[in-house]
């Protein structure tokens, strides 16, 4: 069974030198809030603090927040990227994650080799890689450019390609960081009803994003979160109205 359970999970970035970057910068890139920690005063980023919560199949959830307030640091957790430094996270189930479509991805390989490289990253099977091959050639519109290495594509062609294998994986788990805009506006929407038929498959769903309309129309529940913790979880609704009277 698919299912989420983090406990009290916190996340800490150590800034090693802090005198080589500047901190607001840190502080904008990571999230949280700066705190120092041992004898010597070392400077870490507390991206996330005292988060808990439960998902279970069926919930389809939006992480809302400003820039730095966490979202990314919390989908990398639930997808096994980044390790609690304090806390637990229990996460059962097959995860896919839409927010690094093309990690992994040779650029020196054809379109047709990345659709097997990057499909077995993804979790598949070299014959199940395969067989996505004939979806993916309609879905991306790419003809004969699958045939050339990758280097040769167009960032859009390359965000094409990676888009249409990193939703063709099944998943239990789905976690998603920003709806994609992939080309023009024909595709884009053909590309959001890709999306939407991924996440229908998907037993749990969380999607970081500052689109209000996407929380309302693709959640059931929202988490609002503020300097690396949660602020508000709840309705859609009641999260979107939340959000809203915290930045007057």
């Amino acid at each position: 069974m698919a299912a989420i359970d983090l406990v009290q999970v916190g996340v800490d970035y150590p800034l090693y030198d802090s005198r080589a970057r500047s901190l607001k910068q840190a502080i904008t890139d990571l999230g949280g809030r700066l705190s120092r920690r041992g004898d010597r005063g070392r400077i870490v980023v507390e991206a996330l603090r005292n988060v808990t919560l439960s998902l279970r199949p069926g919930d389809r959830v939006g992480l809302i927040g400003r820039n730095g307030a966490g979202k990314s640091t919390l989908l990398k957790v639930l997808a096994g990227v980044y390790e609690p430094s304090l806390g637990r996270a229990d996460i059962t189930g097959h995860v896919a994650s839409i927010f690094s479509v093309t990690m992994g991805m040779d650029f020196e390989a054809t379109g047709y080799e990345n659709i097997v490289i990057r499909g077995v990253l993804l979790g598949m099977t070299f014959a199940e890689a395969r067989s996505k091959i004939p979806e993916i050639e309609e879905f991306t519109e790419l003809g004969e450019f699958l045939s050339l290495p990758m280097r040769s594509y167009s960032s859009g062609m390359v965000l094409r390609l990676a888009f249409a294998i990193a939703t063709g994986a099944e998943s239990d788990i789905l976690l998603v960081d920003e709806v994609i805009g992939a080309g023009d506006t024909g595709f884009a929407r053909k590309a959001r009803e890709r999306l939407e038929t991924t996440i229908e498959r998907a037993k749990i769903m969380v999607i970081a994003t500052h689109d209000e309309g996407v929380v309302a129309s693709m959640c059931t529940r929202a988490i609002v979160l503020s300097a690396g913790r949660v602020a508000f979880d709840g309705s859609t609704q009641d999260a979107i109205a939340f959000y809203k009277s915290s930045l007057g």
